[in-house]
């Protein structure tokens, strides 16, 4: 698909609100990538899990509040939504106390929506660097959720562009309805759960 190589793009299959018995299924067909929104569903359903299906990675892709970094940073493998220092130095303090190195993704809010979570393109820069000095962080990319009634192109460019000035390789963008048009827009990480497990309850 546009081009690219398919093993250039992690899928990410999104299981929150599903059981392990919806789960089970995905795992035994080989697919080994989920990603969970919240730390306490992800707690309840996944080591049973984890220690059935070695090799399994999971991605908190839903905010994460800082009183819940030492056991986000315990079960999963990488974090998509760092927004803002409390966090950035909550993650960093955790990771170095547990010994553990997450892949870590800032989120931004490109359609500078009021209600989401996310760093504001025009201070993303600054984010990220604060990140790196102040933290210690090393940041390996961007993620996005593109406003719902807007075109997601204009978006996926706009978070390709902020990666590239900052040298970030991993680009966590595009959902059920439109990860092609974010893989065309060099998306590494698609986060789809529709198009695997149906319609949510």
């Amino acid at each position: 698909m546009a081009g690219r190589d398919p093993a250039s793009v992690t899928l990410v299959a999104v299981s929150k609100t599903f059981g392990a018995e919806e789960i089970e299924p995905v795992l035994d067909a080989g697919h080994l990538v989920f990603g969970e929104n919240r730390v306490q569903e992800a707690k309840a359903k996944w080591p049973p899990l984890r220690a059935l299906y070695p090799g399994l990675e999971l991605h908190l892709i839903g905010p994460l509040q800082s009183n819940k970094a030492r056991e986000a940073v315990a079960l999963f493998d990488a974090i998509h939504t760092i927004d803002r220092p409390k966090i950035a130095g909550a993650i960093a303090e955790e990771m170095a106390k547990q010994g553990r190195g997450l892949k870590l993704f800032v989120e931004i809010n490109t359609g500078g929506e009021s209600q989401k979570a996310g760093v504001v393109p025009e201070e993303a820069d600054q984010f990220l660097a604060q990140c790196r000095s102040e933290f210690g962080l090393t940041i390996a990319g961007l993620m996005s959720i593109p406003p719902a009634d807007e075109a997601p192109a204009p978006h996926f460019a706009l978070l390709h562009k902020i990666a590239k000035r900052n040298g970030l390789a991993n680009l966590s963008m595009g959902m059920s309805a439109d990860f092609a048009s974010a893989i065309s827009f060099g998306a590494t990480h698609v986060r789809i759960g529709t198009a695997i497990f149906g319609e949510r309850e």
